[in-house]
């Protein structure tokens, strides 16, 4: 004889799957390094990727060496067309941060010549020394000179604005790549005082100008990356959905094309053994 618990279990609906990725038409905010590139090179299904979700996607990157112009010409040479109004950049968030914050300060900029550039057309103070802050973003040619004049105008009471933490970059046949965050690091052990300011992932608010440029909710939209630290971290921060690409023992998928031929489910918490966790 069957009990009623066991005809009540009969009677429970299963539990449904849960919706593929692209499930819904979403918009999509896409991490750059790791996602789409190597360094110089477009990652498989890159190029596929950005044709399907043409008009709904977005790129959002800690990169702060490039201008949004000239990170489109340097895409569309890997064979990645993507238009500078889809490009959220650390490095020009940082500078229109400092125009729209601090608009009167003096700043000392350690940035690539086209970083530079891009804060003297918006009218950026900029100074060699005496400076109110401190700009930190990738400058490849950052060096002992330069660590030493940055120690010493925060010593001398500037504060520091940073593009991005990230350490390193993942580049073509699994190089390394350094990062701001490499520089970040080496100013921080000559000087105690924390940044006034983080721009990059994971802070929010490059999601959330991800969000104004697609003219989306948060519910209509994936974030792809490669990083759970800044990627997954900064989605779970500003109430997104992800997945994760790459080499990682947290990815969804080795690569964008691959994901695009699953349907795996987008996760809506970190993974349980990331840092971003702990």
């Amino acid at each position: 004889m069957t009990s009623l618990f066991a005809r009540t279990l009969t009677r429970l609906p299963a539990t449904p799957p849960a919706e593929p990725w692209n499930a819904g038409h979403p918009g999509l905010i896409l991490d750059l390094d790791g996602t789409l590139i190597r360094e110089h090179e477009a990652i498989e299904g890159a190029a596929e990727l950005l044709r399907v979700f043409h008009d709904r996607y977005v790129v959002v990157s800690n990169n702060s060496t490039h201008t949004s112009s000239q990170l489109a010409r340097r895409l569309r040479a890997a064979g990645l067309r993507v238009d500078p109004q889809r490009l959220v950049l650390a490095g020009e968030v940082a500078v229109q941060y400092l125009r729209d914050r601090h608009p009167d300060a003096r700043v000392l900029m350690c940035a690539s010549a086209g970083l530079k550039r891009y804060a003297a057309h918006l009218g950026c103070r900029m100074v060699d020394e005496g400076a109110d802050i401190v700009m930190l973003a990738l400058d490849k040619r950052f060096g002992y000179g330069a660590l030493e004049r940055v120690t010493q105008e925060l010593a001398r009471g500037a504060r520091l604005v940073v593009s991005n933490t990230d350490a390193t970059h993942p580049g073509p046949l699994g190089r390394i790549v350094p990062e701001t965050g490499a520089l970040l690091q080496a100013v921080l052990a000559c000087s105690a005082d924390a940044p006034l300011h983080v721009v990059g992932k994971p802070e929010t608010a490059m999601f959330q100008e991800g969000l104004r440029r697609l003219g989306r909710e948060t519910g209509g939209v994936v974030v792809i990356g490669d990083n759970p630290d800044t990627d997954a971290l900064g989605a779970v921060r500003a109430g997104l959905r992800y997945v994760l690409v790459g080499g990682s023992a947290h990815a969804d998928a080795a690569t964008v094309g691959e994901l695009m031929r699953c349907a795996v489910a987008a996760r809506r918490e970190l993974p349980r053994t990331s840092a971003a966790a702990a």
